[in-house]
């Protein structure tokens, strides 16, 4: 039996810590479109109406709230629009307008994507290191992502949960990494193997389940 930790939709200190950080987000975005410049964490603090300690261990550097605020409506709405315009029951082929929207974008924004994952990375080892444990970073959108992805299949929780945490690998900047640095992978082949474990990861979850089927 596949068995997880407490989700953030379970565990009321995750809800609140995640309710924290998308305030100063969304106080730094107002501030942003205001005047065009990007406001530091002292500002934004500010204007989400909470103490700069508690912002500072969501976001360490300058550099770590500015990459959120670039983070990137611009390389996420594709992805998002695909999945708002799903139409079909079937869940492969749902899946595969994920993979195939959403990784040629994360390929062509390389740069952008290997920069914030160091900042992500960077903010782990500080919140490590000056409050003993690591911060919540972003609520990841693979999974709510992939939670729309899966809506169609009869899954039980737990298989879907699972099967979720699987795919999460295939998409994103550090699948990416993983299939270029290394596997020593060029962009085509990269995206081609990306693709092919996603599909396997779906029919094997799919197909282990006790009576697993896609509608």
């Amino acid at each position: 039996m596949y068995t997880t930790t407490m989700s953030a939709r379970q565990d009321p200190r995750a809800n609140q810590k995640a309710r924290t950080r998308a305030a100063i987000v969304e106080a730094a975005r107002r501030l942003h479109d205001g005047n065009g410049e990007a406001p530091t964490v002292a500002r934004a603090a500010e204007a989400a109406g909470v103490s700069r300690a508690t912002a500072y261990r969501y976001f360490p550097t300058q550099e770590s709230l500015a990459v959120e605020l670039a983070d990137m409506p611009r390389l996420t709405e594709d992805a998002e629009a695909v999945l708002a315009g799903l139409a079909t029951d079937d869940v492969e082929e749902r899946l595969l307008r994920l993979v195939d929207t959403f990784n040629p974008i994360v390929f062509a924004a390389e740069e952008e994507m290997r920069r914030a994952l160091h900042v992500y990375l960077d903010t782990w080892l500080r919140g490590v290191r000056t409050s003993g444990g690591p911060p919540a970073l972003r609520v990841g959108r693979r999974i709510r992502w992939l939670e729309q992805v899966l809506e169609p299949a009869d899954l039980p929780e737990d298989d879907r949960r699972r099967l979720q945490a699987a795919l999460a690998l295939t998409l994103g900047g550090d699948s990416m990494v993983i299939m270029k640095d290394v596997c020593g992978l060029d962009d085509e082949e990269a995206l081609a193997v990306l693709r092919w474990a996603a599909v396997a990861l779906l029919r094997a979850g799919i197909a282990e389940a006790p009576g697993g089927r896609s509608r």
